[in-house]
């Protein structure tokens, strides 16, 4: 639902680190069957911008990606995170979060790692200490 431009919910949350920024990574459902087709990822460390996410997706992927092919590597590294643990800082099975407005929506050609759409964009999550979202030093600059 939207909130003041801001898109919020309540939904499984993986929070996971990647390159020294803690990002969470959410779902969100168009209607009320909850299918939780759309993936929501964005930074949850201060004073780190959703453009990051996506310089990060930009090095690491491949040098003539377009932007599809990106969005795929930032969900494929959310879904590490849910799936094997990889990073992960934290999980919970329902908890509320927000994503800003002004990030960017990408919508798959066809359902990737069961998701139609990626929306990326500063997102803050309940309940998380400063502890759980600051910066981890890393040998990976971003």
């Amino acid at each position: 639902m939207a909130s003041g431009g801001a898109l919020t919910g309540s939904s499984r949350v993986t929070v996971y680190v990647m390159s020294g920024v803690v990002f969470g990574y959410a779902t969100h459902h168009r209607d009320e069957r909850r299918l939780g087709d759309i993936a929501v990822v964005g930074p949850l460390t201060p004073g780190v911008g959703w453009g990051r996410l996506w310089q990060m997706a930009r090095r690491c992927g491949r040098p003539t990606a377009e932007e599809t092919e990106l969005a795929q590597w930032v969900l494929t590294q959310a879904t590490r995170a849910f799936v094997c643990g990889s990073g992960r800082i934290a999980h919970f099975n329902e908890r509320g979060w927000r994503l800003e407005p002004g990030g960017k929506r990408v919508r798959f050609d066809s359902t990737y790692a069961n998701r139609d759409h990626l929306w990326t964009g500063n997102m803050t999550v309940d309940g998380l200490t400063p502890d759980q979202i600051s910066e981890r030093h890393t040998f990976y600059p971003t």
